[in-house]
C-alpha cells in the first residue's frame, strides 16, 4: 500500500510550481525590457552565446515543472536528462535537416493559410511528434523505470523540451544571434508548446502500456499532438507573416500560451488524478 502524501508536501510542490512560473514570467519581462529600454550592445559572438544560454533556461524551468508532477514515485533524474538530450539529438540529426533540407518548408509553407495549416500538421507536426515518440518508445519505455502511466508524460515532456531547446539553439546560431526581446518570447513559446504537445503523446503511451487498449491507441495520440503542433505552427506563421513585428511578438506569445497552456492544464490534471488515485491505495 502506498502512503498518501502529507498535505505539507503537496503545498511545497504547489509553492515550487508557483515560484517556477513567477520566475519564468519575470525572466521574460526582464530580458524583454532589457532589450527595449537598456539596449545592450553585444558583439556577434556574445549575442550568440547569450541566445544559446537563454534557450536552455525556459526548457529547464518547464522540465522541473513537469517533473514535480509525479510525486508518488519520481523518475530517476539521470534518465529524464538522458531523454531530454535524446530529444535534442533527434531534432538536430533528423528533424531539423528533414524539414529544412528535404521538405524545404521555408520555400513553400507560407504561401497561404491552408498550405501552412496542412503542411504544419502533416509535415512539421508529424515529423516532430513522431521523433519525440521515438525518443521514449524505443528507449525508456522498455525499462523497469517506466512503471506507471504517468511516466509517459514525464519522459515525453523531457523529450519535447530537449527538442525545443535544440530548435532554439540552432535558430540562434544560424541567425548569428537573436534580438533579446523577440528571442526570449520565441524561446519561451517554443519550449512550453513542444513540452505540452509531447506530453499528449506520452499520455497515450502510458495508457497503452498499462491498460488494455487497441493497437492504434498511441497512434491517435501522435495524431492529436501533430494537429496541435500544426495549429501552433500556423498561428505563429500567421503572426510572423503579417508584418507588425513588436505587436505580433506579444500576440504570438498569447496565442501560443493559450494553446500550450490548455494542453498543459489537461496533462497536469491527468497526472494529478493518477497521483491522487495512487496515494489513496
Amino acid at each position: 500500500m502506498q502512503e498518501e502524501k502529507h498535505p505539507s508536501h503537496r503545498e511545497s510542490v504547489w509553492q515550487a510550481d508557483l515560484m517556477s512560473l513567477v520566475f519564468l514570467v519575470v525572466f521574460v519581462l526582464i530580458v524583454y525590457n532589457l532589450e527595449v529600454w537598456v539596449k545592450p550592445v553585444f558583439t556577434q559572438a556574445t549575442l550568440t552565446l547569450t541566445g544559446v544560454a537563454l534557450s536552455l533556461i525556459p526548457a529547464l524551468v518547464w522540465l522541473g515543472f513537469f517533473y514535480r508532477r509525479d510525486r508518488l514515485e519520481p523518475e530517476p533524474k539521470s534518465m529524464v536528462i538522458q531523454v531530454f538530450f535524446l530529444g535534442g539529438l533527434l531534432a538536430a540529426a533528423i528533424g531539423i535537416p528533414l524539414l529544412n533540407n528535404i521538405f524545404q518548408i521555408s520555400e513553400w509553407m507560407f504561401s497561404n493559410l491552408w498550405i501552412r495549416l496542412l503542411g504544419g500538421i502533416l509535415i512539421v507536426g508529424f515529423t516532430q511528434e513522431f521523433l519525440k515518440y521515438a525518443a521514449v518508445r524505443w528507449t525508456v519505455y522498455k525499462t523497469d523505470e517506466f512503471d506507471e502511466p504517468v511516466d509517459g508524460i514525464i519522459y515525453a515532456t523531457a523529450a519535447g523540451l530537449g527538442y525545443a531547446a535544440m530548435l532554439n539553439i540552432l535558430f540562434v546560431i544560424e541567425s548569428g544571434g537573436v534580438d533579446l526581446g523577440a528571442g526570449v518570447l520565441r524561446i519561451t513559446i517554443i519550449s512550453l508548446a513542444h513540452a505540452s504537445f509531447a506530453g499528449v503523446v506520452g499520455y497515450f503511451l502510458g495508457i497503452e502500456k498499462f491498460e488494455n487498449r487497441p493497437a492504434w491507441f498511441t497512434s491517435l495520440g501522435v495524431v492529436i499532438a501533430a494537429v496541435l503542433n500544426g495549429v501552433f505552427f500556423t498561428l505563429r506563421g500567421s503572426v510572423i507573416a503579417s508584418g507588425m513585428a513588436q505587436a505580433n511578438v506579444w500576440i504570438g506569445f498569447i496565442l501560443a500560451a493559450v494553446l500550450a497552456g490548455a494542453t498543459t492544464y489537461f496533462l497536469s490534471n491527468a497526472i494529478h488524478r493518477h497521483v491522487t488515485a495512487g496515494g489513496a491505495k
